[in-house]
């Protein structure tokens, strides 16, 4: 077998391509990284409605980021339609969803959608992985390199990688030696892959590996899924939607779109008024079994406010949760490895993953789970992986669904420097430090979105998306009205900002848990809040003031 792709670098030479966004020496106006939700939101903008020469460059072969990346079996979206969609009434107003929660096959079409109505592939160049990009002091602009060797230069970079550009591996003895397939859930084989009378390793239990559980556990022989800590996963209430009531809802949906973005996350609910124990007992189960029923993350996004901010609170909602998911378990000890009595964290500190029938798949005889907390992985074999108590589990498959360098990795992977040459890997080196999770001191007239210190993973992707996007149109058409040439956020205001997001996370129960929001998942990664806690209104103000205070924050210098 071929050793498992690591990263999104090319083994091949790109594909023939025509148009001029291919050429060498290109020099634009603005050069977005990225053809996810971020980066295609902004090309329209700017392109259609600022008329900005504006192309983007895309590693992959096709728009749609994540959602071009993620084909394994089960890969969805964890966010109800409409919400999980463009609020631009040209983009809904001919489109209907078959599920509540579309997978990614319906996810690529709805970029082909996109594409067909506002011509993003015209102005992005495909397999255009971007390996350095460093800022000229001499002409302001951006000298941008492709893998192939390509440059482009530009007035304004914008990056719009996502929080999970950067994938994360095991570093466990002999992987090398697995004489099976190996495969990251990321890199998936477009193709698929043939699970039929397979022995199948999963591992970890984000998200991804609760997905791909949950599906692969019904075709394989038998799969066993590697965990260090249970996933708090909440039932999905999957459902067929039909082209009807999505047509006959659309009137609404303006007020809906307007709506998403009051809310702290971006959806269509939000927290309680009430706190815990404002409500009797009997009121409590009552409103918890109506939010569970609901299904989605109403459990954790419209319970009670005090929930993720007191202990007491939180318990409560712990004791909720592993009621209703243990009696879903008939074998003993994979109920108590899957859903134990005693909470492993603070309830909702870690995203939970929506699941449709994960605890009755992994409750299936031929299927297991392995606790590598307490009996950790020490060898992989040519023929499966050992741990510690010497007992070998033989397999055909081994799946890695073992998540991201989220939210900062995308970023320190792309050959990234400042105005004096040094790599954003060794400005973050001893903590991420941002302008308002946009901007950053000493990359002038640069954007990024859906990343550090943003709302990013606390919330809904295109939400956050018009949000932030919102924002650096804004800044680019007043920075051109202004003839200013040079943008750059300045240091005493990153400190600020990053001692805001301290101040605010300290005052919740995230800090007390071990998760990727705080950069736990990475060995040596600086433990830190990587998101702005606050939610959409207050960070909504927050950035609003920049731009209406003259770029408070920024040091700027203007055109004669």
């Amino acid at each position: 077998m071929a050793p498992a792709r690591t990263d999104i670098s090319s083994d091949k030479p790109r594909a023939a391509h025509t148009g001029d966004v291919y050429a060498d020496n290109l020099d634009i106006d603005v050069l977005i990284v990225g053809a996810g939700f971020s980066g295609v939101y902004l090309l329209h903008r700017l392109r259609d409605e600022l008329g900005l020469n504006t192309k983007i460059y895309e590693a992959a072969t096709d728009l749609g980021g994540i959602w071009h990346w993620n084909c394994y079996p089960g890969a969805r979206v964890d966010t109800p339609i409409p919400c999980y969609e463009f609020s631009l009434p040209a983009l809904w107003k001919d489109w209907t969803w078959k599920e509540k929660y579309p997978s990614y096959k319906e996810l690529r079409e709805y970029f082909k959608h996109i594409d067909k109505v506002l011509e993003i592939s015209k102005d992005t160049a495909f397999e255009s992985r971007v390996v350095s990009a460093e800022w000229d002091n001499e002409s302001y602009r951006w000298v941008v390199k492709t893998e192939d060797g390509r440059t482009a230069r530009c007035k304004w970079l914008i990056n719009a990688l996502g929080f999970a550009a950067k994938r994360s591996f095991p570093d466990w003895k002999g992987m090398e030696n697995f004489k099976g397939e190996i495969h990251h859930s990321s890199f998936w084989p477009q193709e698929g892959i043939d699970f039929k009378d397979k022995k199948v390793a999963v591992i970890g239990t984000g998200a991804t590996g609760i997905q791909l559980s949950q599906e692969v556990g019904q075709m394989a022989a038998s799969t066993t899924v590697f965990q260090r800590t249970p996933n708090l996963c909440l039932p999905m209430r999957q459902r067929k939607v039909t082209a009807e009531e999505q047509n006959n809802a659309k009137d609404t949906y303006p007020d809906y779109f307007k709506h998403r973005m009051t809310t702290f996350a971006g959806f269509p609910y939000d927290f309680s008024e009430k706190n815990t124990f404002d409500d009797t007992p009997e009121e409590r189960e009552k409103f918890y079994q109506k939010l569970w029923d609901n299904g989605g993350f109403e459990y954790w996004l419209a319970t009670y406010k005090d929930m993720l901010f007191d202990w007491d609170a939180n318990d409560q909602a712990w004791q909720f949760w592993s009621k209703k998911t243990r009696e879903r378990i008939k074998d003993p000890r994979k109920r108590d490895i899957l859903a134990p009595t005693k909470a492993p964290h603070a309830w909702g500190t870690k995203r939970p993953s929506l699941e449709q029938n994960f605890y009755e798949v992994m409750d299936q005889p031929n299927n297991d789970v392995v606790d590598i907390k307490n009996n950790p992985v020490v060898e992989v074999k040519e023929n499966g992986i050992v741990t510690e108590d010497g007992q070998l589990r033989e397999f055909d498959i081994i799946v890695m669904a073992t998540g991201f360098d989220s939210v900062t990795g995308g970023m320190k992977s792309m050959g990234l420097k400042d105005e004096n040459g040094t790599d954003i890997k060794d400005k973050w080196a001893d903590g991420t430090l941002t302008y308002m999770g946009m901007a950053l001191a000493g990359y002038p007239n640069m954007f990024f979105l859906y990343g550090a210190q943003g709302p990013t993973a606390f919330s809904n992707g295109p939400s956050c998306v018009e949000l932030q996007g919102e924002w650096i149109v804004d800044a680019i058409e007043k920075a051109r009205k202004e003839n200013i040439t040079y943008l750059n956020a300045k240091e005493e205001d990153e400190e600020k900002w990053r001692l805001m997001i301290k101040e605010l996370n300290d005052k919740t129960l995230f800090p007390y848990t071990n998760s990727w929001y705080m950069g736990a998942n990475i060995p040596g990664k600086i433990r830190e809040q990587l998101n702005w806690p606050g939610g959409f209104p207050s960070y909504e103000k927050e950035t609003r003031e920049v731009l209406d205070q003259g770029f408070r924050g920024f040091e700027i210098k203007s055109a004669a």
